[in-house]
């Protein structure tokens, strides 16, 4: 009997063995080969405490001093960029974000392909970082592993039980035994839920594509910024020589591995050509992944109020990895009773009694 069995080894599951290893016996189950292979491994891997939700930047801000400490941030930058059409977006974007309006000029120094007669206005923040999430990833890992936690792979879930003691979980080649049963399935999490008779809280997954194109007319992208448009219609992301441009898109998605859309792709590259001037000529490559969301776009983190062994880690949505020290020491807290340093309204919004 382990005391804890976590579901998933995404960035939820392993940063969530990371902390609770130390409350007692760890198990991981994860399904695939590896680990962080659906939306841990298809990350757009940028730290911006500013992105998301009130309670998800707390968990952001919480997070910082880890990720500094683990080695994972380098300087990228935030750019945003709109036109008069999109003014109301753009403001509500750059109050939101907490960024600083520079020129036209300042833009083109930054980013030199934007196109000024379609882009007239621009916001910058210098405090956005990249992420190497492997390193984040195997960083959590080395941790539970240093506890003595168990992190299985191709172990795909096939039967969960309630016993007198905790639950009793079945994969194609095991049997486990553990008394606290942690829920970070990613896109999975209500399919988990249910097969263990708890009632699911109605998250959604949701797709977003990516592609992969060259370096626009050649230019030298090390220093350039990552670029939103106004409403995160779109971005583009520098990575390793080339540029990821994303329609940014939440289409509803029952959980699978996921794919690109070539029509939203080509309809989210067309947005991105629109604000600069050099056009799309060929794709490196394309992929999409799940962004899995709670009704109210809040993470899900702690025990259900219905059954107190069954804990969810849940509803990351696309800021999992920026917001995965803050969030998995805060399910420690809650799972072993030490007060939160996060704020108590905070809190409230992340906990799975909100729901019942």
């Amino acid at each position: 009997m382990i005391d804890f069995l976590i579901i998933g080894g995404g960035i939820a599951g392993v940063s969530a063995a990371a902390r609770l290893s130390a409350l007692g016996s760890m198990t991981v189950l994860e399904r695939e080969d590896a680990l962080a292979y659906h939306a841990s491994g298809r990350s757009a891997a940028l730290f911006e405490e500013h992105y998301g939700k009130p309670s998800t930047v707390a968990l952001n801000q919480a997070g910082y001093d880890f990720h500094r400490d683990a080695g994972v941030l380098s300087p990228r930058g935030l750019m945003l960029v709109g036109n008069a059409a999109e003014a109301g977006l753009f403001d509500a974007d750059v109050l939101a974000m907490q960024m600083q309006p520079i020129t036209m000029d300042q833009a083109l120094a930054l980013i030199p392909v934007l196109n000024p007669d379609r882009v007239d206005r621009a916001a910058y923040d210098p405090h956005a970082w990249d992420m190497d999430t492997d390193k984040l990833i195997q960083t959590f890992a080395k941790q539970a592993r240093a506890s003595e936690a168990q992190i299985v792979t191709k172990a795909e879930v096939t039967g969960i039980t309630r016993t007198a003691t905790g639950w009793a979980v079945s994969t194609k080649a095991d049997d486990y035994e553990a008394r606290n049963l942690v829920n970070a399935a990613g896109a999975w999490v209500d399919v988990i839920a249910s097969m263990a008779g708890v009632a699911p809280l109605g998250f959604q997954p949701l797709r977003r594509s990516m592609a992969r194109i060259p370096a626009p007319d050649g230019h030298d992208l090390r220093l350039w910024p990552m670029v939103f448009g106004a409403g995160e219609g779109w971005y583009a992301k520098p990575d390793a020589g080339a540029l990821i441009v994303s329609p940014a898109e939440e289409d509803p998605a029952d959980p699978h591995d996921a794919y690109a859309d070539d029509m939203v792709l080509a309809e989210g590259l067309a947005r991105y050509e629109e604000n600069v001037t050099t056009p799309v000529t060929r794709l490196l490559a394309s992929w999409a992944g799940l962004r899995t969301f709670a009704p109210d776009r809040n993470l899900v983190l702690g025990p259900d109020p219905a059954h107190p062994g069954f804990i969810w880690c849940a509803g990351q949505g696309g800021y999992g990895m920026q917001s995965s020290p803050g969030a998995s020491q805060l399910l420690a807290d809650l799972v072993g009773g030490t007060p939160p340093a996060l704020a108590a309204d905070m809190v409230a919004a992340l906990r799975p009694d909100r729901f019942r």
